[in-house]
Formats: C-alpha cells, sequence, structure tokens
C-alpha cells in the first residue's frame, strides 16, 4: 500500500509538508505526562515526529485503510494502533487514569468536539495541540470583546491557558481545503479547579451565547434568575463582554441564588 486515499465524509486533508509536520510536534512541551495520543493520524506525517520523541506516541484513527498503513510503515506502532472513534471511545481503557497529552492535524468536520471532549477528560489531559480551521484555532485563542469570542473560548480558558501558534497555507494539503489552518496549543492551568459549579458555568456560557445580542438580563431569562439578581449590573452587558473570569463571578452569583 502506497498511499491512502483522502476521505471527504471523514474530512480527511493529509498534510505533506514535513517542516510544518514536525513544527506542530514541537509544540508539545512534554511536561507532566509520559504518552501521547494522536487523533487521525492519516498516513503518519505528524506521527514520525512524534516517534522520535521520549515519549509513548499511541494513535486513533477511524479509518481503516490508514490504520493498514500505518501498521505497515511503522513497526513502533504496533500495540498502540487503535481503531476507534475517539468522540465514542472510552480511552481509559488504554491509559487507565495515567495523564495524556492530545495532538494531532484535526478533521474540520469534528474539531470542536474534540475540544469540547478534551474539557470533559481535562483530569487527564494536561495538554492539547494540533491544527484546525484557522477560524476555529482563532475562536478558541480569542479574548473578551472579539466578534469571535464565544462559547468554545470561554470554556477552553477556564481550565487552559490557550496560545495561536502559527498559520498554515490550503497549498500543503492533500487534498487542499478552502481555507487556512491554524495551530494552537492549550495547557492545563496549575490550579484548574474552578470556584464554581462547573456544570452550572457550561449552562450559562452556553445560553448566554446563544442569543449573544442580546444583553445578559434578556439572554439568561430561561434560567429562571430572582428579580434582586437581575438587578446587578453585570446583566447589562453581553456575553462577549464578560472576560472569563467574570462569567465565573456570574455562575458563582447565579448560584448562591438558588437556581
Amino acid at each position: 500500500m502506497d498511499k491512502v486515499k483522502a476521505k471527504k465524509h471523514l474530512g480527511q486533508h493529509f498534510l505533506n509538508d514535513e517542516s510544518i509536520a514536525k513544527d506542530i510536534a514541537d509544540a508539545l512541551t512534554l511536561k507532566g505526562y509520559k504518552n501521547v495520543l494522536e487523533i487521525g493520524p492519516g498516513m503518519g506525517v505528524l506521527t514520525k515526529y512524534l516517534l522520535e520523541k521520549p515519549i509513548d506516541t499511541y494513535v486513533i484513527e477511524i479509518d481503516t485503510e490508514s490504520v493498514a498503513y500505518l501498521d505497515a510503515h511503522y513497526p513502533k506502532l504496533h500495540g498502540k494502533i487503535i481503531s476507534k472513534d475517539f468522540l465514542k471511545y472510552n480511552i481509559k481503557e488504554v491509559f487507565k487514569e495515567e495523564p495524556f497529552a492530545i495532538i494531532g492535524n484535526f478533521p474540520y468536520n469534528i474539531s470542536t468536539q474534540i475540544v469540547f471532549r478534551t474539557l470533559e477528560l481535562r483530569d487527564q489531559i494536561p495538554e492539547f495541540s494540533g491544527m484546525f480551521q484557522k477560524e476555529v484555532a482563532e475562536r478558541i485563542c480569542s479574548k473578551k470583546g472579539s466578534k469571535v469570542y464565544g462559547i468554545l473560548s470561554v470554556l477552553a480558558q477556564a481550565f487552559y491557558d490557550v496560545e495561536y501558534l502559527f498559520t498554515v497555507s490550503e497549498h500543503v494539503f492533500t487534498p487542499p481545503p478552502k481555507v487556512k489552518s491554524g495551530v494552537m496549543r492549550m495547557i492545563r492551568k496549575e490550579n484548574y479547579e474552578l470556584p464554581c459549579d462547573e456544570k452550572l458555568l457550561f449552562n450559562v456560557v452556553k445560553t448566554a451565547f446563544n442569543q449573544r445580542r442580546k444583553t445578559l438580563r434578556n439572554s439568561l431569562k430561561s434560567l429562571n434568575l430572582s428579580d434582586n439578581l437581575r438587578e446587578d449590573s453585570i446583566f447589562d452587558l453581553r456575553p462577549e463582554q464578560l472576560s472569563v473570569e467574570q462569567f465565573i463571578e456570574l455562575t458563582q452569583k447565579i448560584g448562591a441564588d438558588g437556581v
């Protein structure tokens, strides 16, 4: 098998620039974990650089043709190729309770779901880096006041320090996507336990941004807040005007209000 054919329904765009693959692999700090999981390795352009590092590299790949290619071309991966869907698979079957980093050239069509799944597994994932559609990477890293600041920005930054690293041209992929890509990194905060109800924070953030043009007084009506709380000046703001810290503060107030 010389090559794997990119499959549109899986959102596959194979990176063919070795220097970019190396730069993505080098984004890993290798601090706080001994294992790394690459999502969607395809033909292993990034994998080969991960295998050079002093960590245990595992890959998870849903495409059976890619699995066969990796098994044939990368002997070091034997026993470490997981032929499953990352979004549905219980990854503890592989890593138990051990920490692991996540890396990848993520399929655009599921990239945001991969981030949300990472947030669910944050106790085990001290670091996450990889390539997204440029707009998605920018959104994750954006700050309050930005037009693209939203649910993903707030929730990722509540638990991780995020950094946009570099932009990648659409011309270094086969087939080339219609948009540019961006590589970003998330490093889990030293103290990532929040001083509020985390489930409530997710609900408040999602509810607020679902009507992002409205003030919080209107967008959070469905939470049945007390009239007294709704008089707080923070409710005069729109969600994009609140920092992550202010969302946490808002969640504390709503929690104390008995919601």
